[in-house]
């Protein structure tokens, strides 16, 4: 066992951002489409726009989706291949 615990902090917090269901459901949503706007997000988790706004800025400040503006609309997407990877394994349909 390596008692340099430390250098788990990145991925410590990388698992706190990920750890509340909306943000997940965001990040589920974000690689089953794609990339989506947040007016889109709205509509389908039903909530306001505000609150799926700060969802996303905590997942942006950890480096998990990035934004891509086009025009007004800001089209949001997966960027990080861990985050994927963990998603797919933890939310994989039973077949």
């Amino acid at each position: 066992m390596d008692k340099d615990y430390r250098k788990y902090n990145e991925v410590s917090e990388l698992l706190k951002v990920l750890a509340h269901p909306v943000r997940l459901c965001i990040v589920k949503g974000l690689l089953e489409k794609g990339k989506c706007n947040v007016t889109y997000m709205q509509n389908c988790l039903d909530m306001p726009q505000s609150t799926i706004s700060q969802h996303i800025q905590k997942l942006k400040s950890a480096k998990i989706i990035e934004g891509e503006r086009n025009g007004l609309e800001i089209n949001y997407k997966v960027c990080d291949e861990r985050v994927e990877k963990l998603i797919e394994l933890l939310l994989k349909e039973e077949d």
